[in-house]
């Protein structure tokens, strides 16, 4: 890690202030949740199935996993300042192309390319690894990451009125007023904080094996995957469980839909607070068990015929919470693994999440067409959480064959 000056708010020349950090993580998420409870009038507007309209998530997803395992290459290049301003101008213009879409192929082409708003939240990540000490980086992550728990607590409701009172491109106005503001900011406060890498693009993707070839990375990367997982099926197939099982309204729903963020910003805030004390590792495993009882028991509910609107939403909170404690430290440490790598991990990392997620969305979607009750929504999410359970609990293992040291191989 290279000496940077200390942050000056709206100076380009010193590194960014945690707030910018935060608003683009936070527009980021906003892009994923602002429009979800219009998606089943939407799927109406467009005369499509809700296994359709779903796409929206599920190749947004796609798209982010695609375009990670090139950011993080380019990033590392050319630095973060220029690939993060690209990513907003990007995402302004897709989100007006959502806007005046005449079918649902066009808005989902565009809705695909409004993914490229991600590469500010895994850049924001890498950004915190250039100038935080490796075992500080859990914490500021989870600091930084706070946009994306405070915002998806109000986005919904306003979404729900957006569409109620204005129609459903309005929240589409709205993520592209956002964008305008966030990248006027960005302009005048992000500072370059990566150490310019003298290797081409190709020499970049050549040392992407060595990243691959580290178990600890696989082991990461998988409990991030599994732990957020739960919130992406959760994101594909509740505005269809909420509407078509509990005959929510839109602007309902999106009241209801803040349950797993208000859980995120908790665990957010425990992963900033206690992540240094605890170990990254154990707060990982913490959160992933949370998220594992949480789903199970809900999985149980909607089995034995007991599931309500009440407890399908209220057992999301813990499932956010879980989220909100693993995520971070999972993905400090896919960027510890190889330090000098940090963007590069980052992007591989983002997109085998994103990847993840996009899968248990479709999967999701499919699943729920025609169904009246929510069980393949939460059996996915029990599934998924399992098995981040089982990639931290490999990760403590090879830490303790290790040693202390943390030499890591093949």
């Amino acid at each position: 890690m290279q000496a940077h000056p200390p942050a000056r708010f709206l100076d380009k020349h010193s590194p960014p202030h945690i707030a910018t950090l935060t608003g683009l993580t936070g527009i980021a998420a906003l892009a994923m949740n602002l429009f979800l409870p219009s998606l089943p009038g939407m799927a109406a507007h467009f005369g499509v199935t809700p296994a359709v309209m779903g796409l929206s998530v599920g190749l947004y997803l796609f798209v982010n996993a695609l375009l990670q395992l090139v950011v993080g290459p380019i990033s590392d290049r050319y630095g973060r300042r220029r690939v993060i301003i690209a990513s907003l101008v990007a995402y302004c213009l897709a989100s007006l192309g959502c806007v005046f879409a005449p079918n649902a192929f066009v808005f989902l082409t565009f809705r695909m390319l409004q993914a490229s708003i991600a590469v500010t939240m895994v850049l924001s990540r890498a950004v915190v690894r250039d100038i935080t000490p490796e075992h500080q980086a859990g914490a500021r992550i989870a600091y930084v990451t706070m946009g994306m728990a405070l915002v998806p607590m109000v986005s919904p409701t306003i979404g729900g009125f957006a569409e109620q009172y204005f129609g459903w491109q309005a929240n589409f106005w709205i993520l592209f007023a956002v964008g305008l503001v966030g990248l006027a900011v960005a302009w005048a406060d992000l500072g370059e904080t990566a150490q310019k890498s003298e290797s081409s693009l190709i020499q970049q993707y050549r040392e992407m094996p060595e990243l691959l070839r580290s178990p600890r990375f696989w082991g990461y990367s998988m409990a991030a995957t599994g732990s957020a997982g739960t919130f992406f099926s959760f994101l594909g197939g509740a505005p269809f469980v909420a509407t078509d099982v509990f005959l929510l309204k839109p602007q309902e729903l999106g009241i209801y839909f803040a349950a797993p963020a208000l859980g995120y910003f908790f665990g957010n805030f425990a992963a900033g607070r206690y992540s240094a004390r605890v170990g990254g590792d154990r707060m990982v495993l913490i959160g992933m068990v949370i998220l594992l009882l949480a789903s199970a028991t809900s999985l149980l509910l909607s089995l034995l015929g007991l599931q309500t609107l009440l407890t399908f939403f209220a057992l999301m909170v813990p499932v956010g919470f879980g989220n909100g404690m693993s995520i971070p430290n999972a993905v400090a440490g896919t960027l510890s693994v190889r330090p000098r790598l940090a963007g590069t991990a980052s992007g591989l990392g983002g997109a085998m999440m994103l990847a993840g997620g996009a899968g248990v969305s479709a999967l999701v979607g499919w699943g729920l067409e025609g169904g009246e009750t929510a069980t393949p929504l939460v059996l996915i999410q029990t599934l998924s959480s399992a098995g981040g359970v089982l990639a931290i609990l490999y990760v403590i293992r090879r830490a303790a064959r290790l040693g202390a040291a943390g030499i890591d191989g093949p």
